[in-house]
């Protein structure tokens, strides 16, 4: 059965994290920027810090929390014809995590997450060239285990599957000097892993490592390419990674009612070198060849990422707050209407309130503020942002989460 080629998780824009990776998985890991990895104590802890699992208490653990994702408009600044404004997007996306009660010194969990995404469309006349629409959705089904050497020390890990789909859509008939256009479509399940260390030199005081691995998401099917209204049809392939990310994180509790959480986050972008479709058949039209059968580099670098989460618990209550510098991978010179992505600062806060003994709900807001791209003139490989300069706007990220938490 065909398939139709999905062009890259690559080439779009972000949702909270530099490029499109999506680090918050539950109320928790929203309301405190992700700072959650040494000091997890509930169901999201099997997706978080797996090893952790061996310190929660003797009862099965479940967690689940819907996101909606508000993505504001990109505006490219710029002379007339060239001035835009990207489309505004929202999306949901749902979470679950369970944790089972221990067998001796192993136990076992489950997360379906969403770990990257991202959406992208340009309804303008020259933006709609390289990206008239660019969506991907991923899933990832990860099961993991921990084990429990002693009473300080806990070690985790497990298997990702990851089921990613997508679409791209670029059009340069209804305006630009250039009457070409594609069409893709397509999905692909893909393995990695993941591994956690869990570390407690004290009754208040946590450390923990966690590294996930790189995914290469492989997208095979068909490419629908267009000069004019005359349409080609090739079988082909395209290979764009989802990144490694190794975390370092340390709490500390005072009188078991404030936790203060730093975290540390190295994603290893630079195994992102260049987009390059694979065909089966050779592309003979010349403008199609050079418009969408010539490598596009990337050349992304590692990028750094400091979180801090703050915990109050007051009776029924637990108050959190976040705050995390996050790095943007791609360079000057390789930044599109694709992903005009930046540096960003998030903000974030948000609650849990006990219900009863056993259930307990919440809700989470976060703010990815993006900072204004500048690039003068000569810089970017894209042909019209080297022509024009890159100056984006806006963008950025608002996400609104809610869940329930339900220990038995």
């Amino acid at each position: 059965m065909k398939k139709t080629l999905l062009v890259s998780a690559a080439a779009a824009t972000a949702l909270t994290a530099g490029a499109y990776k999506l680090p918050e998985q539950s109320v928790n890991s929203m309301a405190l920027s992700a700072a959650y990895v040494a000091h997890t104590t509930q169901a999201d802890t099997a997706y978080f810090n797996p090893a952790n699992m061996a310190f929660m208490g003797e009862k099965h653990y479940f967690d689940g929390a819907v996101t909606l994702i508000h993505l504001p408009s990109n505006e490219f600044v710029s002379i007339p014809p060239y001035a835009g404004a990207s489309e505004t997007e929202n999306i949901v996306v749902p979470t679950m995590h369970y944790v089972s009660a221990p067998t001796g010194d192993f136990r076992w969990g489950v997360s379906l997450v969403v770990p990257g995404g991202l959406t992208k469309r340009w309804n303008t006349p020259y933006q709609k060239l390289y990206a008239e629409e660019f969506t991907l959705e991923n899933i990832e089904l990860n099961p993991v285990f921990s084990y429990k050497i002693n009473e300080q020390l806990a070690i985790g890990g497990g298997l990702r599957m990851v089921y990613s789909k997508g679409v791209v859509k670029s059009d340069g008939r209804g305006g630009t000097p250039y009457p070409i256009a594609r069409e893709m479509k397509g999905d692909t399940i893909e393995f990695g892993y993941n591994l956690a260390l869990a570390y407690r030199p004290a009754e208040d005081v946590n450390m923990a490592v966690t590294y996930r691995s790189n995914i290469d998401l492989k997208e095979e099917g068909t490419a629908n390419l267009y000069l004019g209204n005359v349409g080609s049809q090739y079988d082909a392939t395209v290979t764009v990674p989802l990144p490694a990310a190794l975390n370092i994180a340390v709490s500390k509790t005072w009188n078991k009612t404030f936790t203060l959480e730093l975290g540390y986050e190295r994603t290893f972008w630079s195994t992102y070198k260049q987009l390059d479709f694979q065909y089966a058949q050779p592309v003979t039209n010349p403008v199609l060849k050079q418009a969408f059968d010539t490598p596009i580099p990337k050349n992304w670098k590692d990028t750094n990422t400091y979180k801090i989460g703050a915990t109050m618990v007051m009776d029924k209550i637990t108050v959190m707050m976040g705050f995390a510098i996050d790095e943007t991978p791609i360079p000057d010179e390789t930044l599109s209407f694709e992903l005009p992505d930046s540096d960003a600062k998030v903000f974030s806060m948000g609650f849990r309130y006990q219900q009863t003994e056993n259930l307990s709900w919440g809700a989470a807001f976060l703010y990815d503020s993006k900072e204004p791209i500048s690039i003068p003139p000569g810089v970017s490989d894209n042909a019209l942002l080297k022509l024009t300069g890159a100056s984006f706007n806006g963008g950025g990220a608002y996400l609104t989460t809610i869940g329930l938490s339900y220990e038995y």
